[in-house]
């Protein structure tokens, strides 16, 4: 059994609802066990809550994307004007289906305004808080920005999570796994050379419908995929397929609690 612990199928700019059951079918058919919709913005994680609670092998997050940190999305999203709304402490549902707080982070890539940066760290405050107060891990969206993701995260605890599609260095991967952190990996690790994590700390992920494997760059990206990268990874780690397979599914159970 595989389990795609990073994935936007609920998401019908890019699936439609035929296509989510299409592409669950041949998950399934791929050995792939269960799904985790990712959240982004409000709107779009109470479409993953919906999309969860219509498929037994899916589940959900509630999460804000740091893009939207100077970009809302609707009248209830934070902005760099209104950057504290009823967002800061939303009604989380109690339902048994969600299963963390993400994605959540901060993303330097495209810009370098301070400006930005700070209305970023203040959402991601925002969003840490609201996990320790739940009781949930993150699933942390991270890029160009460790070094000041670090220390905020070391001034919220107890907190556990996955950095979701890791893209950092050998010393960023060390400070990831001495703060308790697993790590997702996924296509983008077929055509990269980021460092690749232990095997009892890694997460299988897909981020579909971004960032698809060698040899399928190009096309949407899909939960089916999650093999291809299981086999990729069995093969750089030296370890049998059916032992990568077992351990991160004890990962994201054991990370997930479910």
């Amino acid at each position: 059994m595989l389990i795609d612990s990073h994935c936007h199928l609920h998401d019908q700019e890019w699936f439609t609802p035929e296509q989510a059951e299409q592409e669950l079918a041949a998950a399934h058919q791929a050995g792939v066990d269960r799904v985790i919709c990712i959240g982004t913005d409000p709107a779009d994680s109470l479409a993953a809550q919906a999309f969860a609670a219509q498929h037994p092998e899916a589940y959900w997050t509630y999460g804000i994307h740091p893009e939207f940190a100077t970009r809302p999305t609707n009248p209830s999203t934070p902005s760099a004007a209104n950057p504290q709304t009823d967002l800061a402490t939303p009604c989380l549902p109690r339902d048994s289906r969600l299963l963390a707080i993400g994605e959540i982070g901060l993303d330097y890539h495209y810009s370098s305004d301070p400006a930005a940066r700070t209305a970023q760290i203040h959402l991601f405050e925002t969003m840490l808080d609201l996990a320790v107060r739940h009781q949930l891990p993150v699933s942390l969206h991270l890029r160009e920005a460790f070094a000041d993701a670090w220390p905020i995260l070391d001034n919220f605890s107890p907190l556990t999570g996955v950095v979701h599609c890791f893209t950092g260095s050998k010393r960023d991967l060390k400070n990831a796994l001495d703060r308790g952190f697993y790590i997702g990996v996924g296509g983008l690790a077929t055509y990269t050379t980021n460092p690749l994590p232990p095997l009892d700390r890694l997460l299988l992920e897909t981020d579909a419908p971004f960032l698809t494997p060698a040899p399928f760059r190009g096309k949407i990206n899909s939960p089916r995929y999650i093999k291809i990268i299981a086999l990729y990874l069995a093969e750089q780690l030296g370890v049998a397929f059916s032992s990568l397979e077992e351990q991160t599914t004890q990962n994201v159970r054991n990370l997930f609690n479910f």
